[in-house]
């Protein structure tokens, strides 16, 4: 029953993120703002639901490792293995905006996450704790992010003219997406339970289940949208979702997680969010050659991932 349920998953995964993907962007026309905007916002909080749930439930649970672990190695999996599979698929258009502002935002959040985690190196207390004043400040990040997408959509909209296309309609659109997003994250709970149960069932340990299966698992969303986005040559939405979600993962899901109980940060992920870190600069970097990240750039990102897992398994 598992292999079937499995399959079945994989199925709502792949259609629902061709629905997830026709609708954002046909909201993004309708709205008249760049699709990057949609990819950034609508898409990436919608491939972020599994993190923002697994998180939520730890953090009720008492179990900050899983909170801050699945939010970086998720980070870790969308700079690597998301963005060098579209973009080995197709290249990826990066515009001057992402590579000015919001990849350098990225990186702003995952410095304020290792500055507010670093409570023992910083000021010499005897633990690492993300407190709730310190959830607070990754809310207030969020909100002059929320408030830039705002400002740059609203300019946007002045610049360009309505929609003709009769086809695409308000409800249609937004019917699709929502039915899309709800595949997605229907699909990825399948995928990772069934995955699980057949990992352990072979003989696989439950913390090397959690390093891959469960880690990666969260992760489908954004990897499967973006696929799609990169096959329908949307490319903006394909790196606005990976940046997005990155940016949401970090403010939105470890901010509302401490908020609800402070987390206790594991020393060991330290190395981690520092691994996290260079990545961000790599992808920074490699946006910047050419404006694009070509099937060159994917494989060695796609490498990184490969290198990242063998690393982790030898440590623990």
């Amino acid at each position: 029953m598992e292999y079937i349920l499995l399959i079945v998953g994989f199925i709502l995964l792949v259609k629902g993120a061709d629905w997830f993907v026709d609708g954002s962007a046909n909201i993004s026309r309708l709205l008249r703002v760049p699709p990057v905007l949609i990819g950034l916002t609508i898409v990436a909080l919608g491939t972020s639901a599994p993190e923002v749930t697994v998180s939520l439930i730890a953090a009720i649970q008492g179990t900050a490792d899983v909170s801050v672990g699945n939010v970086v190695g998720s980070n870790i999996f969308n700079i690597t293995m998301v963005v060098g599979i579209a973009a080995v698929i197709f290249p990826l258009q990066v515009k001057n905006e992402m590579i000015v502002k919001q990849i350098p935002f990225t990186l702003l959040a995952s410095l304020a996450l290792i500055a507010l985690a670093g409570d023992v190196t910083l000021q010499g207390s005897a633990e690492n704790i993300l407190s709730r004043s310190d959830g607070f400040i990754f809310i207030l990040f969020l909100s002059i992010f929320m408030y830039y997408i705002i400002e740059v959509g609203l300019k946007s909209r002045k610049e360009t003219k309505p929609i003709g296309d009769s086809n695409v309609k308000w409800g249609k659109s937004t019917l699709i997406t929502v039915i899309g997003v709800a595949a997605i994250i229907i699909g990825g709970q399948f995928v990772v339970n069934n995955a699980t149960e057949i990992a352990l069932a072979w003989g696989m340990s439950e913390a090397l289940v959690g390093l891959t299966i469960v880690a990666v698992g969260t992760s489908l969303p954004e990897l499967v949208t973006s696929i799609s986005a990169a096959l329908k040559k949307e490319s903006e939405i394909a790196m606005g979702n990976v940046v997005g979600s990155c940016i949401f993962n970090i403010l939105f899901v470890l901010g509302t997680t401490s908020l609800i109980s402070p987390l206790s940060i594991n020393p060991v992920i330290f190395t981690d969010i520092w691994i996290m870190i260079v990545l961000t600069i790599l992808l920074l970097i490699f946006s910047r050659t050419g404006f694009r990240i070509g099937r060159k750039e994917g494989f060695i990102l796609f490498l990184m991932y490969v290198i990242y897992m063998v690393y982790i398994i030898m440590r623990n």
